[in-house]
């Protein structure tokens, strides 16, 4: 008998214009006082608007915190805190990319359970509760609403880990709306990510891989497969947009089930030492991780190309996995995104501090099909410089 493990969060809400609903949802769910954790920039393009005058509609009480930035480190989580503890809240509400998402649910954790963050890195060490959580995706991406990880940097660039049940959000809500005016290279890099969670949770070496997150993440890479050159080319087509963060969450749930591993221990130095976005660092490292792995899961490999380009169907198994590698990167290509290290300001140079640094998330490169070790992941950085 097959055993294995799948949570995720407990309402989801996917509809154009959903944001609303908002103030109604916070005063069912949650109470009369919200942190709304965000970044100034969300509020400079006037996104947070539509929240802020639902929770008034509604009659909510609201703090905004707008201090997330990339890669958010341990002093943005501790000022969050800080203001959630003086508004007295009663919950939380995180709108926007993953890093706004992933410090509200710290502090949603922290707020609630009273541990403190250097206890509770690492999975499963988290023990006490969270104050109500409603998060909100701006983009179509990291799937963050529906998974119970929460990611920052540590010191100058090291990224750790919370995991944990409790971060699961109550609700999800995802308003395809809020992502029209995304630009096209956010929505590229974002979207890619999107489809490395599918494609690492579906060939994950994790014990707890399983049928539910691999049929998510086929029907995650099928829409992400189809709608990612519309919404970064035509990126006011709600249609494209719906389907892009449906796609995301999908991947979101297969991966809080099945996780991730060697692409993401790769890009975390990336993103960490040369403050390159995750997205971005994921793509970067993408095809030359595939091209590593696939003597370990050419079979996944050949089945998951046909669901991000159907056409690949006629092509023979063999094949497949290599015009598979090579579709993903002409299609980077194609949306824009750089295609090496150095374009990122990478040197050679650098190559052995980021394949040091991945050897550190032991938590991934557990879930990788085929043992990454630190020469490895040298050569890796090297394909891609």
């Amino acid at each position: 008998m097959t055993r294995f493990t799948f949570n995720t969060t407990k309402s989801v809400i996917c509809e154009p214009g959903a944001i609303k609903r908002l103030g109604n949802l916070v005063s069912e769910q949650i109470g009369k006082r919200v942190l709304l954790v965000t970044d100034s920039g969300l509020i400079k393009a006037g996104l947070l608007e539509a929240a802020t005058r639902a929770l008034d509609e509604a009659g909510v009480q609201y703090r905004v915190f707008d201090g997330v930035i990339a890669d958010p480190p341990v002093a943005i989580v501790d000022a969050a805190v800080a203001d959630a503890r003086a508004a007295d809240i009663d919950g939380v509400i995180g709108f926007g990319g993953g890093s706004s998402m992933d410090v509200a649910k710290l502090i949603a954790l922290l707020m609630g359970g009273g541990e403190k963050l250097d206890d509770i890195y690492g999975v499963g060490n988290a023990k006490g509760q969270r104050l109500p959580l409603i998060q909100i995706p701006t983009t179509a991406g990291t799937g963050s609403e529906v998974t119970p990880i929460s990611i920052i940097t540590v010191g100058e660039t090291e990224k750790k880990g919370v995991v944990a049940p409790q971060l699961l959000p109550d609700i999800a809500l995802l308003d395809a709306e809020l992502t029209l005016g995304l630009p096209a290279p956010v929505t590229a890099a974002t979207g890619i990510d999107a489809m490395v969670h599918a494609i690492e949770s579906y060939t994950s070496a994790s014990a707890n891989n399983n049928a539910v997150s691999k049929t998510l993440a086929r029907e995650a890479l099928r829409l992400l497969g189809a709608n990612i050159e519309t919404a970064v080319k035509s990126g006011r087509d709600v249609q494209a947009r719906s389907n892009m963060l449906l796609g995301a969450m999908l991947a979101g749930q297969a991966f809080a089930n099945s996780p991730v591993a060697a692409v993401h221990a790769l890009a975390y130095p990336i993103g960490g030492i040369f403050h390159v976005p995750h997205g971005l660092s994921n793509a970067l490292v993408l095809p030359h991780v595939m091209r590593f792995n696939a003597r370990a899961c050419a079979d996944a490999y050949a089945t998951l190309a046909t669901d991000a380009f159907p056409d690949l169907t006629s092509v023979p198994a063999e094949q497949r996995v290599g015009q598979f590698i090579d579709r993903l990167e002409v299609l980077s290509a194609d949306l824009g995104l750089e295609q090496t290290l150095r374009e990122v300001g990478i040197s050679d140079a650098d190559l052995p501090r980021l394949a040091s640094d991945a050897m550190k998330q032991t938590r991934l490169l557990v879930n990788n099909p085929r043992d990454v070790s630190e020469a490895d992941a040298l050569a890796i950085y090297k394909a891609a410089l």
